[in-house]
């Protein structure tokens, strides 16, 4: 082991001199990036291979020793997700090594390929005979005889049943110049694919939309007689991830198009040595419903190992226009006025300013707590009544056009925001600032703040709450629980890569599953001008498709 960690050192130090180069020499751009394609490659089998191998002790220790304690069997489950993460991250950088040229190997490390096991015989075969041809390819006689036929077989799944799909491609010689003729291959949705898409779509639905890890799912398609192992199932991932990279784009830049966002962030756990860090999920939605607007929406994730100001700041490089989110500092320095391009204007949530009362107004919540009905605040109860008001106004107009909801604002809203802020200024002024409601009134009434609260007035286009940002975020606060930790800093990203595209399914209201097949299926052998047709927004079924040539 210690001469393998001499080697990840060795490799760390070249990808950091790739990286370096590719950075220096700008006059040749192509080598640079190659051999840092190359470079990232090699590091990643290598902690693949480092990490598979500790794993293989640490079962063999508990087989020699037996199995002490629960606390060594948890240990064993974070070292396969470890794995997995790193299985997925090395197949990811062995296709950008492929695309870029760049093939080098270290015989030490050099990477084994999950070895797969011939599927199933009790397995039904369903044979699809590509045609097969009528003249020959080379000179286009018509005298050719078959020769024999190359069969591919790809494992394939559909609810409650497995298969094997067989590709017959017959081939075919000429009797005239003896060339022989045969159908092309057949696309494959990943490299070396030999799972078909909707096996790869369950797949990857059932880790990042059910929250399932891939040792459970191994363990369960194994009970369904179908044995795939967990570096199986992680080398597929990765390599769906990579297939996927265009519609992931593309969705980030009809995103970051919008001339208003909702922001908002979660705790994710990440796996770090002797436990576990508190790492950050991080939301951007475009959603114009509420306004009539008629923009898809859509969910942007991305993955941070802290939550540092830079960032939002990174994420929204670039970006300008309204950005509803809550009070966290970290992003004031979007709403700098000196920013670059131009300041983002903020407009808070008025959802959370309310639950800062509701707190202290919550009668039930009280009861519940044993607390004495006194320690209820009226003032809270006032508070909360007043702005519940503003609450119904935005439900009757919710979906309107915006003109029609700006001018419903000016007419109805408007002077019940003003009634409230003197309201709240007259009390606050004869409470001490201790007092837990006067911590409720700091939290809506500074005048950058209140000035953010109020913006919904003069624009139509702003929701009243950040509620569309934390419906995003859901599914992950449900995650958790199944889960428990993020396997490692690449897991966090590919896991916000997949968010993006199963959230933004089910926001236009399409089964992600059945979108990621159908996708993974066609997206090969699709043109990058017709990338677009399979968004969500954009997507017809391919079983649809058929109907309506037939």
């Amino acid at each position: 082991m210690t001469d393998a960690a001499a080697e990840i050192a060795r490799l760390r130090a070249a990808l950091a001199a790739a990286e370096t180069r590719a950075a220096a020499e700008s006059g040749r751009a192509d080598t640079a990036e190659r051999e840092l394609a190359g470079a990232r490659g090699l590091v990643s089998a290598a902690e693949a291979a480092i990490q598979h191998l500790r794993l293989e002790i640490a079962k063999l220790r508990r087989a020699q020793y037996g199995n002490s304690s629960e606390r060594r069997a948890r240990l064993i489950d974070q070292m396969e997700m470890q794995l997995e993460e790193l299985e997925a991250s090395a197949t990811e950088d062995a296709i950008a090594a492929g695309k870029a040229g760049k093939t080098t190997t270290v015989a030490a490390f050099e990477r084994r390929r999950p070895a797969r096991k011939p599927f199933p015989e009790h397995l039904p075969r369903e044979k699809v005979v590509i045609e097969a041809p009528t003249a020959c390819a080379c000179c286009g006689s018509a005298r050719i005889a078959k020769l024999g036929e190359d069969v591919t077989e790809t494992l394939e799944v559909i609810p409650r049943q497995w298969k094997v799909i067989q590709t017959v491609r017959e081939k075919f010689t000429c009797r005239d110049c003896e060339k022989i003729s045969q159908a092309p291959a057949p696309f494959h949705a990943t490299p070396r694919g030999w799972a078909g898409p909707n096996l790869l779509a369950t797949v990857l639905f059932e880790k990042f939309g059910q929250h399932q890890p891939l040792n459970r799912l191994s363990e369960r398609f194994a009970r369904e007689g179908v044995e795939l192992s967990v570096s199986t199932l992680a080398d597929q991932v990765g390599a769906c991830a990579a297939a996927l990279g265009p519609i992931h784009e593309l969705i980030r830049a009809h995103v970051l198009a919008a001339e208003r966002l909702h922001g908002d962030d979660t705790t994710v756990p990440l796996l770090a040595k002797g436990g576990t860090v508190t790492a950050r999920l991080w939301t951007y939605v475009r959603d114009d419903r509420p306004f009539a607007g008629g923009a898809p929406p859509a969910a942007l994730f991305f993955f941070s190992t802290d939550r540092e100001k830079t960032h939002p700041n990174g994420h929204l490089a670039g970006w300008t226009g309204i950005l509803q989110a809550d009070a966290y500092g970290g992003y004031n320095d979007l709403y700098l006025g000196d920013r670059a391009p131009a300041p983002v204007a903020s407009a808070l949530c008025w959802a959370h300013a309310r639950r800062k009362f509701f707190e202290l107004a919550d009668i039930a919540g009280q009861v519940r707590k044993k607390r004495p009905a006194h320690e209820i605040s009226p003032m809270a109860l006032e508070a909360v009544s007043r702005i519940d008001a503003l609450f119904d106004i935005e439900r009757e107009i919710n979906g309107m056009p915006a003109d029609e909801r700006l001018a419903a604002r000016r007419d109805l809203a408007r002077p019940l925001v003003t009634g409230l802020h003197d309201w709240l200024a007259s009390e606050r002024g004869r409470m001490s600032r201790h007092a837990p409601v006067a911590k409720a009134i700091d939290y809506l009434l500074p005048g950058d703040r209140w000035a953010a609260f109020t913006r919904f007035l003069d624009d139509g286009r702003i929701c009243l709450t950040n509620n569309a940002a934390e419906r995003s975020l859901g599914g992950v606060a449900l995650g958790r629980k199944s889960w428990l930790f993020a396997g490692s800093g690449r897991g966090g990203d590919r896991a916000a890569f997949m968010y993006t595209l199963i959230v933004t399914a089910k926001m236009n209201g399409i089964d992600p599953q059945a979108w990621l097949a159908d996708v993974l299926a066609r997206l090969p052998d699709t043109k990058v001008s017709r990338v677009p047709e399979l968004l969500p927004w954009n997507w017809t079924p391919q079983s649809a498709l058929s109907r309506k040539v037939a």
